[in-house]
Formats: structure tokens, sequence, C-alpha cells
């Protein structure tokens, strides 16, 4: 088994959908990025990529490449997982964490888990996400932005 950290951050801007872990949230701001800036599946493509040491999310989809310019973060997901199959792996688990003031995210949290799980082909279960706030501090706190960790555990396919 190897196992995999992504980290991911982006700031909050007004007229742009707001997509957290591939589900869109209703909300008066979103997030800024080349591609629609989902935090938390950015944190977890990075965590893929990292356990089977195939490079970050930067280097597969580069904000400089037009290809990727308002991609959806679910296909960027999907294209990972391909990778991992393609270099012998599989997905086990991802644990992530997302952080942002508002608007609250646990009611969105089963159709994220649902969302992340269809794209890497494995059962809901396998599949945690937590949301939290900046408790009023710092640059989440004051709703400039959000920010996401994931990790996560892929095998060889035998």
């Amino acid at each position: 088994m190897r196992v995999g950290i992504g980290y991911d951050v982006h700031r909050l801007v007004g007229g742009r959908d707001l997509f957290i872990g591939g589900v869109r949230v209703p909300s008066d701001i979103g997030l800024y990025g080349h591609s629609d800036a989902d935090v938390l599946l950015h944190a977890v493509i990075d965590a893929l990529l990292g356990a089977a040491a195939l490079g970050d999310i930067g280097t597969h989809f580069p904000n400089d490449d037009a290809r990727w310019s308002g991609a959806d973060s679910r296909d960027l997901l999907r294209r990972t997982r391909e990778a991992l199959e393609e270099a012998g792996y599989r997905v086990r688990n991802v644990d992530a964490t997302v952080a942002l003031e508002k608007p609250r995210l646990a009611p969105h949290v089963p159709r994220m888990r649902a969302a992340i799980a269809e794209d890497l082909h494995v059962d809901a279960t396998c599949i945690s996400v937590k949301a939290t706030t900046g408790e009023g501090m710092g640059f989440i706190g004051r709703s400039e932005g959000a920010a996401a960790w994931a990790t996560c555990s892929i095998e060889p396919v035998t």
C-alpha cells in the first residue's frame, strides 16, 4: 500500500460558482482559479498523484495550458484515476478536510462523498469528507479563501 498527501488553497471572489468536492454549493461567492477551482478535489488529486509518485496537479493539468481553462475538476479527478490505473494502482480510500467559513458545507458532504466515490470507482464508505471553518481567524475566517487537505491510500492492482 502507498499513501499520499495533498493540499490546495484558492481565493474567494464574486461572480463565480462555488464548487467543492464535485458539488455546486449555493453561494454568492466562488473560488478563483484556472479551472473551476474545486479546492477539495484538487487536494485529493495531489494526494493520489503523490501516492503513485506521478507528480502533482500542476504537472498533469498546468494552469498555463488553455485546455484546462474552466475545466471541471471531476473530469480532472477521473483522468487522475485513469493515470493511476495505467500505472498499475487502484484507490483504497480518501480522507479529506475542507476549511471554508461560509457557506456551511455539512449539508453537502454526503453528495461530495458520493461524487468522489463515483469518479474514483470506489464505494462511498471509502471516502471521508469533513468540513470546518477558520473560527473567524486568518484568511479562511475572514472569508478570503478556502483550503483543503487530503490523504489517500492506493494499492497495486494484482
